[in-house]
């Protein structure tokens, strides 16, 4: 494993598991076979309905509470409820802190959110503080508003939309992105193009792998998702070799051809109304 240094000293390691569209036994078995796989960073959400699931596999672990970096994140119908909505999901965790807790989307009362994190932050509830899919005005206003810079960006990112420029503007302040779908959403076309093929078969790698640890030298934390332990482990499979600075800049000409995620209107509306009964999940 390989690990990040935020901009508030906290190690992360680079690689972990994401829950995403997981049922509860699917979040826990995923994230027992990763924890058993080696893996050290599980990421929920109180969306995923699955807190509680990925907290029943880390404590079955039996790996130090220490040695598991664990994020999650809050969604919007919950922004303005103060410490509560922190406490709760604590609770659903079965922990007495996370290592990162991220504001869901960009919508609600956010800095009111971002002001109730710090405060979890300084009472010793969270380790470090993140965003997930605000554009770049709405990062600058939370980072204007801010006492505590967020850490993390959580962002669409992959090899054919690669974030350069959101990249720079992040640099100043040492936040870290991290690609939460780092394979391009599934598309079978991205891993088919012919740079990655052609570095799979030099490296004895897949075009996954190849993928990933482009990822990795890019400094991109990454939280593929799987349910298949098979694919679990091999997509952590990527620390013994390295691409060339010449293979790189193959890659990055891949860039700006395509995006997937497009946050609309009415798509940030419809997350604003989404009230989900949190504490009802498995």
């Amino acid at each position: 494993m390989e690990y990040l240094k935020l901009n508030n000293d906290v190690e992360m390691p680079i690689e972990g598991l994401g829950t995403f569209l997981m049922t509860p036994a699917e979040a826990e078995a995923a994230a027992t076979a990763a924890l058993a796989a080696g893996y050290e960073h599980i990421d929920t959400a109180n969306a995923y309905m699955n807190e509680r699931a990925v907290g029943r596999a880390i404590a079955k672990s039996g790996i130090a509470r220490d040695k598991i970096f664990v994020s999650t994140k809050l969604w919007p119908s919950i922004y303005d409820a103060g410490m509560p909505a922190v406490d709760a999901t604590l609770q659903r965790l079965g922990l007495d802190y996370v290592d990162m807790l991220i504001l869901h989307q960009p919508v609600g009362d956010y800095l009111a959110a971002w002001r109730t994190m710090e405060e979890a932050y300084r009472a010793g509830k969270v380790r470090a503080l993140g965003l997930s899919n605000f554009p770049q005005d709405k990062i600058a206003e939370i980072i204007e508003a801010a006492d505590i810079k967020p850490q993390l960006v959580t962002v669409e990112c992959h090899p054919y939309h690669a974030q350069r420029d959101l990249r720079a503007y992040l640099t100043p302040y040492g936040t870290v992105i991290e690609a939460w779908y780092p394979l391009g959403h599934g598309d079978r076309g991205l891993q088919e193009e012919p740079v990655f093929a052609a570095l799979a078969e030099k490296y004895g790698k897949t075009p996954a792998q190849v993928i990933l640890r482009w990822h990795v030298q890019m400094g991109t934390s990454i939280i593929p998702g799987s349910k298949n332990p098979a694919h679990i482990a091999d997509n952590a499979d990527i620390f013994d070799f390295a691409l060339t600075d010449d293979e790189m800049t193959q890659i990055a000409r891949l860039d700006g051809t395509k995006t997937y995620y497009t946050a609309t209107e009415e798509a940030l509306a419809g997350y604003l109304a989404m009230r989900p009964d949190f504490d009802a999940q498995e």
